[in-house]
């Protein structure tokens, strides 16, 4: 196993200026947000920035609220895909940033493949090309759903918030691929799994980004610890003969990414290929690098 950092730079579309004091400065195309980030237990490098920012975050209970002069939505070009910012009352945007690295990592699993199959309804047929079939499970906004689908692969988009399957598929119609075979699926995940195992259904590649705490749509309890290693085993079981990747992600968990990536030891032990984990990061012009997540991923 391989321990590294993936890093996303200063883009056009996005931008972290600055961070220091347990907060963050960053441009979400022309928009620039001040949000908390506890990771940020450093001095600011460039305090003279941050009255540029057009919203600020405050915490205000559970949740906060945006200060300032700010649009309600706007739509940013980043990684190849247009995605739409919405700043949410518990400081997310909608976009990930972080995850730049995992999606052009997958999209070249996905593109470079040149898997070949037989066709199962005729066993004598010649073996052709087929097209993966990836689940995303614990969604959101879709962001690894449309590097995906962009890449050619059908996708099942899994969430348990309506709201965020509506808002993925807003970005996907921005990115121009609302006619890519995705399918969207409001439910919970352990629900959803458990069907798909008794339906024999198959995946070629599993990306997953669980959350510490969470609630199914019909009132379902997610707790990190004590369902995250059900949620390993069966999507163990709905991986196809022949997978190509699974993908964990992390942000909230507060666990090693080395806890991640043993559970990915089954996978290379069964499939071979290799395990690569470690931190995401993103990074300032300064060089300064901002923590962002963990992940660990598992590549035949």
């Amino acid at each position: 196993m391989d321990r590294i950092t993936l890093t996303t730079k200063p883009s056009q579309g996005y931008e972290l200026i600055d961070s220091g004091l347990e907060e963050k400065l960053e441009r979400f195309g022309d928009v620039v947000l001040s949000r908390p980030d506890p990771q940020a237990l450093w001095e600011k490098s460039q305090p003279e920035q941050w009255g540029s920012a057009a919203g600020k975050f405050e915490r205000e209970g559970k949740d906060g609220r945006w200060v300032g002069e700010l649009p309600k939505e706007w739509q940013v070009a980043f990684g190849g895909l247009q995605f739409l910012i919405k700043p949410t009352s518990f400081k997310h945007t909608g976009l990930f940033p972080e995850q730049l690295s995992n999606w052009e990592w997958m999209g070249d699993c996905l593109a470079k493949t040149s898997f070949l199959r037989r066709d199962k309804h005729d066993p004598n047929s010649s073996e052709k090309n087929f097209v993966p079939a990836v689940l995303n499970i614990f969604g959101y906004t879709g962001g690894a759903t449309l590097a995906a689908a962009a890449a050619g692969a059908n996708v099942t988009h899994v969430d348990a918030s309506k709201t965020a399957v509506a808002w993925a598929r807003e970005n996907a119609k921005l990115s121009g691929l609302e006619d890519k075979p995705v399918r969207w699926i409001t439910e919970d995940a352990l629900t959803f799994l458990k069907r798909e195992v008794k339906r024999g259904t198959k995946y070629d590649a599993i990306i997953m980004d669980p959350p510490a705490f969470g609630h199914g749509p019909g009132g379902e309890l997610w707790k990190f610890e004590e369902n995250f290693l059900e949620l390993l085993k069966l999507c163990g079981e709905l991986l196809s003969e022949k997978p190509l990747f699974v993908l964990i992600n992390g942000y909230a968990a507060g666990y090693s990414p080395l806890a991640f990536a043993y559970n990915l030891e089954n996978f290379e032990k069964k499939y071979g290929g290799s395990i690569e984990y470690g931190d995401l990061g993103l990074e300032q012009k300064s060089g300064r690098i901002l923590p962002a997540g963990i992940f660990a991923r598992w590549k035949a």
